[in-house]
């Protein structure tokens, strides 16, 4: 068995200034989730990254979770009790690594976008909208997936890596700034 993976452009300029202008209510949600599009199941469900539901009540995916303030063995218990969860992440002495799995997209539908320097976007879109205006901007979650995730304060944004690996593993790696790793490591930074 053969792996392939690719390294994702990260891109940390942010063309689409009014994106995700509408945001997914939770009865909008369930209304939407109610199809039968597999797809559909397999990005949003229990234990995806991109799941509603993922840190155990409904939050808007759209919206930025600081999901770096929270100790990964509690706040993802959940999920990997039920051994649902298809992202994981952890912090080493010189970063922070998030892994997930992202169904039914495909390498070339992954973007990777860092705003301003503290919040990391994962999206990705599965069908193509009938008009030409931006999939983001009307019902987004119809036409594709986003999740925003706060960075933490040491994080070097300017050297965020992601990676594709089988066309569905998702990785990326966000290093502690230099300052940050002497500290960690007990060096003295005056």
């Amino acid at each position: 068995m053969t792996s392939s993976n690719k390294k994702l452009e990260v891109q940390t300029e942010d063309q689409t200034p009014h994106k995700w202008c509408v945001s997914l209510g939770e009865e909008i949600f369930k209304r939407f989730f109610s199809q039968t599009n597999p797809t559909v199941h397999k990005v949003f469900a229990d234990g995806s990254l991109f799941s509603p539901m993922l840190f155990g009540k409904f939050f808007d995916p759209s919206d930025a979770f600081p999901l770096w303030e929270f100790e990964s063995d509690v706040l993802l218990s959940h999920l990997k009790s039920s051994s649902q969860s298809t992202v994981d992440w952890h912090e080493t002495d010189e970063g922070y690594i998030l892994k997930a799995e992202i169904p039914g997209t495909g390498k070339n539908n992954i973007q990777v976008h860092v705003d301003k320097g503290k919040v990391v976007e994962i999206s990705g879109q599965w069908k193509q909208q009938r008009d030409s205006s931006d999939w983001r901007c009307g019902h987004w979650w119809e036409y594709g997936y986003v999740r925003r995730l706060e960075m933490p304060e040491d994080a070097d944004w300017k050297n965020i890596e992601a990676y594709i690996y089988n066309d569905i593993f998702l990785e990326i790696r966000i290093p502690k700034s230099q300052q940050a790793c002497d500290l960690s490591q007990g060096k003295d930074v005056a």
